[in-house]
């Protein structure tokens, strides 16, 4: 009987000792978590208290622009008419870049994921991720001194067979530092930003989506256009969104492509200018009305930035419960 008894104190002594360890691992984690999330919130809340005192600040310091006569503000004809080359510039420096890096970008990002063998693949990621180190002035004067010069005779003949369309209007540039020739240097800049996220998000593709696809008797083309891209659209918009944000503010590989001046629909002739080219390039020298010109010019970047972040948010949010993932 008394044996018995001891069983049980023991037993009751180790169910004690359990919980108690137990209380404490629980007591423990709950204070991970609050630390934890604790964190969290105060990186967010630094990261909203540094945009809003960028957008403070831009604001600010651009307000004299209001006050400016149309008469001082460079060009004579008011703050409007000075930004508005520049808004043009930028979006089609950005665009043509776009056009060039993203079906680039997704097909490379295919063949390492899905078609490339791993000895191959590999160097081939390594490599794209190489280009993303290369800082932009290299970018800049590399385009500058072999790329313009080798493209000029290409412009050439472009001017001359589809000089009818404004875009291809000549005469062509004989150094070949146009906007053409910017947005290729950008296009090479951001082609990193979306290969390697392209090639992530493939890769995460479920295994037995692609082999249900390929059971159903689809090829490895079929495959890919019924698995691998419905799950990756979000990733794949994101992509390019975020190689578009890093487009719109480039600056030192635009200030040395790019012969600057007034605004030209033509992609092959002198001219044109981007927003950030036009701060690098004249605020060291700046001060008074033209440095309020220039943040008011930075002002404007800042907002088409955060209108193209939200246009792509909507995209992503509308897109993705349609998603493969789902």
């Amino acid at each position: 009987m008394s044996t018995n008894l001891s069983d049980t104190e023991r037993g009751q002594e180790d169910k004690q000792q359990t919980n108690s360890l137990a209380s404490a691992a629980s007591a423990g984690g709950r204070a991970g978590d609050k630390i934890f999330s604790g964190l969290s919130l105060g990186a967010g809340i630094v990261i909203f208290v540094m945009l809003a005192a960028v957008a403070a600040f831009l604001t600010w310091q651009a307000a004299p622009v209001v006050g400016i006569p149309a008469s001082s503000v460079t060009g004579g004809n008011g703050f409007f008419s000075y930004v508005y080359p520049l808004v043009l510039g930028t979006l089609m420096a950005a665009v043509i870049a776009l056009l060039i890096a993203t079906p680039i970008g997704i097909l490379v990002a295919l063949y390492i994921s899905h078609y490339a063998p791993a000895k191959v693949a590999k160097p081939v990621g390594y490599v794209i991720d190489l280009l993303a180190a290369i800082p932009s002035v290299v970018y800049g004067a590399w385009g500058m001194t072999v790329l313009s010069p080798a493209l000029a005779p290409f412009y050439n003949w472009l001017s001359e067979t589809f000089g009818f369309i404004p875009l291809f209007a000549g005469p062509a540039s004989a150094t070949g530092r146009t906007m053409m020739t910017a947005g290729v240097v950008l296009a090479i800049m951001i082609l990193p930003i979306i290969t390697s996220l392209c090639r992530e998000i493939f890769i995460q593709t479920p295994q037995l989506h692609e082999e249900a696809s390929l059971a159903l008797g689809a090829t490895r083309l079929e495959m890919i256009r019924q698995a691998v891209l419905p799950f990756a659209r979000t990733g794949i918009i994101s992509a390019i969104m975020l190689a578009l944000g890093r487009a719109l503010g480039e600056t030192m590989a635009v200030a040395l492509v790019l012969s600057t001046g007034g605004l030209q629909w033509s992609l092959l002739t002198s001219g044109n200018n981007t927003i950030a080219a036009e701060i690098a390039l004249n605020y060291p020298e700046a001060f008074g009305n033209r440095l309020a010109e220039l943040i008011a010019a930075g002002l404007m970047l800042f907002i088409i930035t955060l209108i193209v972040n939200l246009i792509a948010r909507t995209i992503i949010a509308r897109y993705q419960e349609f998603s493969g993932a789902n």
